[in-house]
């Protein structure tokens, strides 16, 4: 067995070897995963729950963090997306998607990947539910929920102030509460918290640390007891975190398998940092010498990147009490805009960079009935409609001469297959006479833009009833009825650096040869209906075990697609005014296949588990067992050059064990553990994305044949053990020790699985050792993360345009912050 497995699972061995004293009883935890409030272990889903001091006491800052103690639960960034998944599904790269793992805030749908990016603030818990969700949470909640609860105003007046201060990497955080009573009937709480952070990579290029964070929200929440039966409580938050840089790097660069002479056996940096052919004047590379930095050491080459971000939200919930029956209203309006710049060679040579533009509008109004617990019949049901509206823009900058050299130079090597047979006897250069070796003049100060709009309108209502046949079995049926119609367009153009639209030219056939991207127009509108059932039982087979078995289906809505560089049609790409066929491209005319709409997914799940309590209420141990099956998987495809194709898997089955538990092993002791065994498999897939250089094994002559194959950031095992020990030393004082440990077996987190990227298993240790006052007014606590300094690569993909133009075989990665250890102090009144 591997070491760091065994230090690992040596944890509980020690814990027990430390419990001298007699154990206590565990706290309960409540949880509101299906719309009531319940003890977790009375809860027949998977679902993991983490409080509110649990975040803020270990630095969890975004569910980025949270996925560590989470297994099974991913969340990646890279230099244009944002992606989560749960047991092994979730959605690829692709503005026009929205996530399959959905994401609640006070019951508002937060389902756009950018906002999974957003800071954590003043929060009681986060509940992760695994598997579909689409009955209570029902907006694509096809792979599980996240539901973020944020804290209430309090009864009492009450403030607190919590500083943390980490100085290897510049982290300052700090967060102010207010919170208490304005009237007999209104109380209020108001939430801020401000963080920056230096970074822990060094960008060579720009002598500076990246990335740099700057982050800032604000939340007042009222809540207003208007009579005994009615409580209106309205959350309004603003927030914005704006990042310089990026946490990536080349992390491998194979020598270049090109037969042109320049670039043969010479790796990507190499031929970036200073490459000229014999006279100098057809190719003249010299880039900064920090290309040459092209493995993995926390250093990058790059000429800058940044990402602008702001968010609001505003949140009106009513609850009417009637007996016992509660009716709630939740209205939500949310919106986010982003500016992104990406140096998307992610290189510090003047290659080309991608600007990305967003700006999202979200409506939403929810009705639920929910009856009394604990009669024969307990039932929740409701009404939801939501109303968003998407604008996207993107476009490719080309603002230096390197590529334009570069494509001269193949062009000439090739013939003039890079571009159009256009000599030009008035031609201001002997390439443009010859119209051999001038198709990187086509493209010089080139532009893409791409402007991408997607409105949606749902409605739907749902069901779910629980008839409690005896004292130990319960009965649940469950159903969610809904209706979307979506309506996307996509429009992509050449242009000048101010983005004015090109003519049609020799710039167009240069595109499709080398970047696989053509003009187009397109529009669309679909409209779908589905409706996803439940079947529960539940047993209480003695008084500390209950054991549950749930028969789902989910459902994902289909769409469109934003980032597709070409039309789904076969049609060759047009022939410029002036140009004749080419006899250096004998197959003729480029043809190009993108794709534009896509279809809904499903998913069909089957989960049986246990809930118990064990040791007199000292220990819990729960288990569930699970498979579902995909249909229709929807996935994003890089092309290989720069666009990414979204299509529909056939098919795909997940299934797996996990396991989580908790011992109060003495009055100051506990130990709690996660444990996830994860099978992903590829059922029919045969548009996956080829290796760099790998010949096609798909039907369609054009992808790999995934069949059979397992998805990214999938491990065989992955968990967590997490040792808490508490206790007074005076009257006055207690201090708290926790280590943490997080583990996870081999796993690729490429979308293409290249085993050039495979991530090796790793046990990472996280600590807090503090001091604080028993009344808790004051604490004082060091936090460390990644205490082992683990090298973890959180995404991985090929260095675009690196092996279409050099040859080059090589690799970027989004990497994790290695250790840190910080100061926190907190006061509370």
């Amino acid at each position: 067995m591997k070491k760091w497995l065994w230090a690992a699972l040596l944890m509980p061995v020690a814990a027990a070897a430390l419990a001298q004293e007699r154990r206590a009883v565990l706290e309960e935890v409540i949880v509101t995963a299906q719309l009531r409030e319940q003890s977790l272990q009375d809860v027949p889903v998977s679902v993991s729950a983490i409080s509110g001091e649990k975040l803020l006491s270990a630095g969890l800052n975004k569910i980025e963090d949270l996925q560590a103690y989470i297994p099974n639960l991913t969340m990646t960034e890279n230099g244009i997306g944002t992606s989560i998944y749960i047991r092994g599904i979730g959605s690829g790269i692709n503005q026009g998607f929205e996530q399959s793992v959905g994401m609640y805030v006070d019951g508002i749908y937060y389902g756009r990947a950018q906002l999974a990016r957003a800071p954590f603030l003043d929060l009681e818990r986060v509940e992760v539910l695994r598997g579909p969700q689409n009955i209570l949470y029902g907006k694509n909640s096809i792979a599980g929920a996240i539901s973020i609860v944020t804290s209430r105003p309090s009864e009492e007046f009450e403030g607190a102030v919590s500083a943390t201060y980490e100085p290897r990497f510049e982290e300052e955080v700090l967060d102010l509460i207010l919170s208490g009573p304005i009237s007999d009937t209104l109380g209020y709480r108001f939430s801020a918290r401000l963080r920056n952070y230096g970074g822990f990579m060094e960008n060579l290029t720009l002598d500076r640390d990246e990335p740099a964070f700057d982050e800032a929200t604000y939340r007042l929440k009222l809540r207003w007891d208007a009579s005994d039966a009615v409580t209106v409580s309205v959350k309004g938050e603003l927030g914005s975190f704006d990042v310089t840089g990026r946490q990536a790097e080349i992390i491998n660069d194979s020598p270049s398998v090109s037969t042109n002479p320049l670039f043969a056996g010479r790796t990507h940096g190499q031929i970036l940092n200073e490459t000229r052919d014999p006279t100098g004047l057809v190719l003249d590379i010299d880039s900064d010498s920090s290309v040459l930095n092209n493995f993995q050491d926390f250093k990058r080459s790059s000429n800058g990147d940044f990402s602008l971000n702001n968010t609001e939200n505003l949140t009106i919930n009513a609850d009417w009490i009637r007996g016992d029956h509660t009716f709630t209203s939740i209205t939500g309006y949310m919106a986010y805009d982003y500016d992104d710049l990406c140096d998307c060679d992610f290189t510090g040579a003047e290659g080309f960079k991608v600007s990305l533009v967003e700006d999202y509008q979200q409506i939403s109004q929810e009705l639920r009935w929910i009856s009394p617990a604990g009669e024969n019949f307990e039932f929740i049901g409701g009404f939801y409609y939501q109303k968003s509206e998407l604008e996207f823009f993107d476009s490719i900058i080309v603002d230096s001469d390197l590529i334009v050299q570069l494509l001269n130079a193949a062009d000439a090597t090739e013939g003039g297959a890079r571009g159009d047979n256009d000599p030009n006897p008035l031609g201001g250069s002997p390439e443009e006479i010859a119209g051999i070796g001038d198709a990187g003049n086509a493209i010089a100060n080139l532009t893409s833009p791409r402007t991408f709009t997607s409105d949606s309108e749902l409605y739907s209502v749902f069901l779910q009833s629980t008839w409690n046949a005896t004292d130990t079995i319960r009965v649940t049926l469950g159903g969610r009825y809904s209706m979307e119609s979506k309506e996307g367009s996509r429009h992509f153009e050449f242009g000048d650096l101010n983005y004015n639209v090109r003519p049609f030219s020799e710039t167009d056939t240069v595109a499709a040869v080398s970047f696989a991207a053509e003009r187009h127009n397109l529009k669309g509108s679909r409209d779908e209906s589905q409706f996803s059932p439940l079947l529960n039982l539940q047993w209480d087979a003695t008084d500390d075990m209950m054991i549950y078995t749930t028969l789902s289906r989910g459902y994902k809505s289909g769409g469109f697609d934003a980032r597709s560089n070409a039309s789904p049609s076969a049609e060759p790409v047009p022939l410029p005014p002036g140009a004749a066929p080419n006899p250096a491209r004998p197959e003729g005319r480029p043809v190009l296949i993108g794709t534009f709409e896509y279809e809904e997914e499903e998913a069909t799940s089957l989960e049986i588990g246990f809930k118990s309590t064990l040791l007199d209420g000292a220990a819990e141990l729960n288990a569930a067992l699970f498979r579902t099956e995909f249909d229709n998987l929807q996935v994003s495809i890089f092309d290989g050059t720069l666009g990414f194709n979204v299509g529909n898997a056939a098919s795909a089955t997940t299934q797996g064990l996990e396991l989580d538990g908790r011992i109060q092993l003495s009055e100051y002791l506990m130990l709690a553990g996660a444990l996830a065994f994860l099978d992903f498999e590829f059922d029919d897939f045969q548009n996956g994305q080829c290796l760099a250089g790998q010949e096609p094994t798909a039907p369609d002559g054009i992808n790999c044949d995934y069949t059979g194959k397992t998805n990214q950031y999938v491990a065989d095992f992955a968990g967590n053990l997490v040792l808490t020990y508490i206790r007074p030393i005076s009257p006055e004082v207690g201090i708290g020790l926790s280590l943490d440990a997080i583990f996870t077996d081999d796993y690729n987190p490429a979308q293409n699985l290249d085993p050039a990227v495979q991530q090796d298993g790793y046990v990472k240790f996280n600590g807090r050792a503090g001091i604080a006052a028993l009344d808790r007014t004051w604490e004082l606590a060091l936090v460390g993360k990644n205490l082992t300094d683990e090298v973890i690569v959180m995404y991985a993909s090929d260095t675009p345009t690196a092996f279409t133009i050099f040859g080059n075989k090589g690799h970027y990665g989004f990497l994790e912050a290695p250790r840190s250890v910080a100061l926190q102090f907190s006061y509370r009144w």
